[in-house]
């Protein structure tokens, strides 16, 4: 048996009420206010698509083990490196082995994220690999007060692919791949050139989607309506409803395009469309995804026994319930690099990036590994060659401990008013770590007033800086403070 054996989800703590953007920029554009509903995700000024990804991959490999994993697939359309191995990154953070494991990119299209899991699901099944986790990530800018602005989200998916306790079994795949140019967007240029939205919905949606699921059922042999849940993506929300009339399925198997909740979230809307359904699916449901962008991949699925006994994951439903309101425009245009504002003196250090010491520190840096004591058990950040322990104090004596997954609390902190900041203060501090360690660090998605003394914290894979001079862009490790909701 082959097919998900566990999911996870990331989208975004910020939410932008559609109608902030309606106040703000509807005297531009008026149409906007017919798609206000609801609200869109919006990731945090130092989120992109590869921090979201490895949220997504850590809440999929909740209680699983990091190191059984033999391939990382990462599909986005807005990865920070054209040229340098983005999967790489992620796998980096995730502490997953070095040797024997395939990493890839998939890219340039919005499909490439359903793509990538067709291709999980023939290593698999090939018996060439036997954990691939396939990750898909978007963060699209857009331009003020266009359509687009309305439309589309922030966030991720993760799926598991392999043999052992599989939660979802495929039921084939089917690829149609044709030039359809809905949108583009050219080497060097930071915003998508879109054509006509009649041009998109009527010989876009309309009719590569179905042609794409009827080339799946006639391949398979399968009926439609034996289906429960039917997913495809289409930000046009009548037509989403059309499709599904034009495929003579019943409402009620058609899964919500999420629209009003975050909006379209890229290459990872159909698996995050796909893991809301299995967040609510039982034993012997048959779901169906398709993808769209230059062309539709689809891949059939049956849920088994194991959906009953399947839990650690936040996913979908989980990232929803953590929210938090971002009610001003100008913050979320700052936070897209859509306005230029001055940081001061403080902002214009420009530092190149010793790529030597990435590379000498790159599980430090990248995947938040210390050490612990192998005579007296304790752990420490950073690791050095004498355990901190006065009553230890022996040489050498570390092996490597992960921090990424631990829980901690603030024991200090400050509000700094004066760094350089693109959302201001500055907050930072000391953390200890609940098993043992500290760390001085930076804090991120909270409000100065939610940092308290004591209060719990996780910890979060986030851009630590972004060169705009030199097309660099730095990860490290924050502390979030867990605020109930």
């Amino acid at each position: 048996m082959v097919g998900i054996t566990s999911y996870g989800g990331y989208i975004p703590r910020y939410r932008l009420n559609r109608m902030i953007i309606v106040q703000n920029m509807a005297w531009l554009l008026p149409p906007m206010m017919a798609v206000a509903q609801g609200e869109k995700s919006v990731a945090n000024w130092d989120e992109d698509a590869l921090t979201m990804a490895v949220a997504a991959g850590y809440d999929c490999m909740t209680g699983r083990d990091r190191k059984a994993l033999d391939g990382i697939y990462l599909a986005s359309t807005t990865l920070p490196y054209v040229d340098r191995l983005n999967s790489g990154i992620v796998a980096t953070a995730l502490n997953v082995p070095e040797e024997g494991v395939t990493n890839a990119d998939f890219c340039s299209s919005q499909k490439a994220g359903v793509t990538a899991c067709i291709s999980a699901l023939q290593a698999v099944g090939s018996g060439e690999k036997n954990n691939v986790l396939v990750m898909a990530s978007d963060q699209r800018c857009t331009k003020m007060a266009t359509m687009y602005e309305m439309f589309l989200g922030d966030g991720a998916a993760a799926l598991l692919f392999g043999k052992d306790d599989v939660i979802a079994e495929v039921m084939g795949s089917f690829s149609l791949t044709c030039d359809f140019v809905d949108h583009y967007k050219g080497r060097g240029k930071e915003y998508d050139y879109t054509w006509e939205e009649r041009w998109v919905r009527d010989e876009g949606y309309v009719k590569i989607i179905p042609k794409a699921i009827s080339g799946y059922l006639k391949k398979t042999g399968m009926d439609l309506s034996s289906f429960d849940k039917v997913i495809f993506p289409c930000y046009f929300k009548r037509e989403h409803m059309n499709i599904s009339k034009k495929l003579g399925l019943d409402l009620s198997k058609v899964q919500d395009n999420m629209h009003e909740v975050c909006g379209d979230t890229g290459v990872a809307h159909p698996l995050v469309m796909l893991i809301s359904a299995l967040q609510e699916a039982k034993p012997g449901d048959k779901i169906l995804m398709a993808s769209f962008g230059q062309g539709c991949d689809v891949i059939g699925f049956e849920v088994t026994d194991k959906i009953k006994d399947f839990k650690g994951p936040k996913g979908i439903k989980g990232s929803l319930e953590n929210r938090a309101e971002l009610d001003s425009y100008q913050r979320y245009a700052k936070f897209r690099e859509l306005i230029v504002a001055d940081l001061g003196l403080r902002g214009e250090t420009y530092g190149n990036t010793a790529l030597t010491t990435l590379w000498r520190k790159r599980k430090v840096i990248l995947g938040l590994v210390g050490g612990k004591c192998t005579k007296c058990g304790t752990p420490q950040f950073v690791p050095q060659d004498i355990c901190v322990n006065p009553k230890c104090k022996a040489i050498h004596s570390l092996e490597d401990y992960e921090f990424s997954c631990r829980t901690g609390k603030i024991l200090t902190y400050t509000g700094d008013m004066l760094a350089a900041s693109i959302d201001p203060p500055a907050i930072y501090g000391l953390i200890t770590f609940d098993e043992g360690g500290r760390m001085f660090c930076d804090f991120t998605d909270c409000l100065l007033e939610q940092v308290k003394v004591g209060r719990k914290i996780k910890m979060s894979f986030r851009r630590k800086k972004k060169d705009n001079i030199r097309g660099y862009h730095g990860y490290f490790w924050k502390a979030v403070p867990q605020v109930e909701q």
